[in-house]
């Protein structure tokens, strides 16, 4: 299994893979966006999860044109959604969480993704 935790990828590979340029990213790290790991060297290094949430700061910020106070907001408030799908995990037995998890996807929440939110609770 992949430890989604462990710094990996650097700073030009990841600016490859999102399509922006490496100062984008050294400017999402000072906005408070993303956080690299460094290396003794200084070489900025990015995990899978910061890996997806620069590909979702890109998102937001591309295709739907949200600026950078917005991708803040946006994402203090998936953290706090998965707070509280964390909270509601360790409350509820396992077939009632599985059922509210279910209930949600056929409602309105179509913004959210469930599958991410499920990783993230795992």
């Amino acid at each position: 299994m992949i430890d989604e935790k462990k710094p990996v990828y650097m700073i030009g590979i990841v600016a490859k893979l999102v399509g922006v340029h490496p100062q984008t990213l050294r400017f999402y790290e000072k906005e408070g966006l993303i956080k690299a790991a460094r290396t003794e060297g200084q070489t900025r290094l990015y995990s899978e999860r910061e890996f997806r949430k620069i590909r979702r700061i890109v998102y937001l910020t591309r295709e739907k044109g949200i600026n950078i106070a917005g991708v803040k907001e946006i994402l203090k408030l998936e953290e706090d959604i998965l707070t509280i799908f964390t909270i509601l995990k360790n409350m509820l037995d396992k077939e009632t969480f599985e059922s509210l998890l279910e209930t949600l996807k056929e409602t309105s929440f179509k913004s959210l993704d469930f599958d991410e939110l499920l990783k993230k609770l795992k």
